[in-house]
């Protein structure tokens, strides 16, 4: 037998109020009595009444979806982002709708279309791979815009991001400090705005200081990349002794192709930086010196914006990291 829906009418009758009491008593800041709205609730959990808000989104444009749209979410600093996010939007009243653009196909195109049918209210863009298309698409059809480590500014948007550059001069600053006479980078083929920026400022502070820098990128942003790359970088004839790795997966990847593969100390023979403060960094094996990105702050600048009147100023909010000091840097 089908079993019907409860309705708020259903709800009413037994709480002994009003349609319309039922509806402000589930709606935040409605003028609604303490004692009315405890007893919509209580016959609201006797009967699993919940309410609808894809039907409320109809009358009020107002869903509280927002769309993450995010790339490399397998990634322990992305995958730990979108945990932030999700939760500061939960806590907010939001729920987020996660969109892998890792498939740079007309599958990504085909889900952002689904959501925005679903009168998603907003959209989060993160570093990476989402093309700057899509933040157009969202901007089109009336979503505000939260854009995280990208390079573009736009109308009606929230621009957060991290000063990378600053983390790059700081990072070269601090293998000069231990010591290192011949630094190198290592970094991916990825592109992102992020990862370019760390790079630069390791290099504009190199120049300056008439030093110049061994590099090697390949591939993604991953582990392997570490290794190949780290690889590379320590069968040169003239071998660095620090590296500035421009992800801690990066980073782990060359920590272990320095002890694994070539029987090197870290930080003895080779200094290493990694970026992010992933789990794996604090571990014993890798003990990593590297930059803290602000997560709790990206996330909570983002749902603000979210959260506020609608503004066509466009604004960026610049965040900055933290070196997180360990062993694989000399003192």
């Amino acid at each position: 037998m089908i079993k019907n829906k409860v309705s708020a009418k259903d709800v009413a009758e037994l709480a002994g109020v009003s349609r319309t009491a039922v509806s402000r008593a589930f709606t935040p800041g409605a003028s609604v009595s303490s004692e009315t709205r405890a007893k919509v609730h209580a016959a609201a959990e006797t009967l699993g009444y919940h309410v609808n808000n894809l039907a409320r989104g109809l009358l009020t444009s107002k869903t509280g979806i927002v769309a993450l749209i995010a790339g490399e979410i397998q990634t322990p600093y992305r995958s730990f982002l979108l945990a932030t996010l999700s939760e500061k939007l939960q806590a907010a009243g939001k729920v987020g709708l996660l969109i892998n653009t890792d498939r740079s196909d007309e599958s990504v195109a085909q889900a952002l279309r689904q959501a925005i049918s679903y009168r998603t209210d907003a959209a989060i863009v993160l570093s990476g791979m989402p093309d700057a298309s899509l933040a157009e698409t969202c901007l089109r059809n009336g979503m505000r815009l939260v854009l995280i480590n990208r390079n573009e500014e736009r109308a009606g948007a929230l621009r957060v991001r991290v000063d990378d550059l600053a983390a790059g001069r700081q990072a070269f600053a601090s293998l000069a400090a231990a010591g290192c006479k011949r630094p190198a980078l290592a970094s991916s083929k990825a592109g992102t705005p992020s990862l370019e920026d760390r790079c630069r400022g390791f290099r504009a502070a190199a120049a300056e200081a008439g030093c110049e820098v061994i590099e090697e990128a390949s591939g993604m942003t991953s582990y392997q990349t570490g290794l190949d790359v780290g690889t590379r970088l320590l069968t040169r004839t003239q071998r660095p002794d620090g590296i500035f790795c421009v992800t801690d997966l990066i980073a782990c990847g060359v920590v272990d192709a320095a002890r694994r593969r070539f029987k090197l100390r870290v930080p003895e023979d080779v200094s290493v930086i990694g970026f992010d403060d992933i789990e794996q960094a604090s571990w014993e094996s890798y003990n990593l010196t590297t930059f803290r990105q602000p997560a709790e702050q990206i996330a909570e600048a983002a749902v603000t914006y979210l959260s506020e009147a609608q503004d066509d100023t466009p604004r960026t909010v610049t965040l900055q990291s933290r070196l997180i000091w360990r062993g694989s840097i000399l003192a």
